[in-house]
């Protein structure tokens, strides 16, 4: 029988001894920001293949510049991203002197990945079709 005061502790035993070690932050970090590139890498296709749909419109149709112009932010936003994610990546979380950078990194990469997601709902916006009308042809090269 238990004592009054004791503390007992009621976490079960992990019979391995692995996850008992300290979290490697650098690991964490790398895999979050190789998901975070893929991720990204699909975003990148998929807008790639809507702007060469939207190229192969008729510039007098409408939304085409503004279609054009989002995608073309868009992709160019998903390139600094991957630049800024590699980067962030390849550098040790553990050191003390690059913390700060990484950090202030890392909030620039997590603002640019907002400011993508919004311009990507006004891609998305601007480029459903109206219901019953055919999508577009594509013009003959």
């Amino acid at each position: 029988m238990e004592s009054e005061g004791e503390i007992v502790d009621l976490q079960p035993r992990n019979p391995s001894p692995r996850r008992d070690l300290p979290i490697n932050f650098n690991h964490y970090a790398t895999k979050k920001s190789v998901s975070e590139s893929m991720l990204d890498v699909a975003l990148f296709m998929s807008n790639a293949i809507r702007l060469k749909a939207v190229l192969e419109q008729e510039p007098s149709s409408p939304y085409y510049t503004v279609l054009v112009t989002l995608l073309s932010i868009s992709l160019l936003l998903q390139v600094v991203i991957g630049i800024l994610l590699i980067i962030t990546a390849r550098m040790n979380l553990n050191e003390v002197s690059k913390q700060q950078w990484l950090n202030q990194l890392n909030n620039a990469t997590v603002a640019m990945v907002f400011i993508t997601v919004i311009v990507n709902i006004f891609i998305t916006a601007f480029g459903v079709q109206k219901m019953g009308q055919p999508w577009p042809t594509p013009r003959p090269y």
